[in-house]
């Protein structure tokens, strides 16, 4: 079985929309799991955007790099430029591709604008997961 491993800085937003889509997207031939450097809690609004999309992601939860997890990984995706340069050193086995996404979470204005701006997230990452199954399969 395929592992992959996702992710960012507080493991709230981009790293869970992506667990969310991979499991959609790449189906259950592949362990799939997501964390962060840090714990910031899972963000509502991404919950919210992924649940427009048909995908429920409010039963996960933010969660730190787990060691052995990483190095058992077939690929590590980093969603944030922080996850990238602090990423724990990973086996030369272990395929490491980085998407440099936004954080939604720093985004402002009006809720609407807010939402905005974790919808183009979502969107974006909901294609490079797509893109990475037809490079993978």
């Amino acid at each position: 079985m395929m592992q992959i491993y996702f992710l960012c800085t507080g493991n709230s937003c981009r790293s869970q929309m992506a667990e969310g889509f991979a499991q959609e997207i790449l189906g259950d031939q592949w362990q799939i799991a997501s964390a962060g450097l840090e714990t910031h809690g899972l963000n509502p609004m991404a919950v919210k955007v992924m649940a427009e999309k048909g995908i429920d992601i409010s039963d996960h939860r933010s969660k730190l790099i787990d060691p052995d997890y990483l190095n058992h990984s077939d690929y590590v995706v980093t969603l944030c430029g922080d996850a990238r340069d602090r990423c724990p050193v990973v086996s030369a086995d272990v395929v490491k591709i980085h998407w440099p996404l936004i954080d939604p979470a720093q985004a402002t204005g009006t809720d609407a604008e807010k939402l905005a701006v974790f919808r183009a997230v979502r969107d974006e990452i909901e294609q490079r997961m797509i893109d990475f199954k037809n490079q993978t399969v």
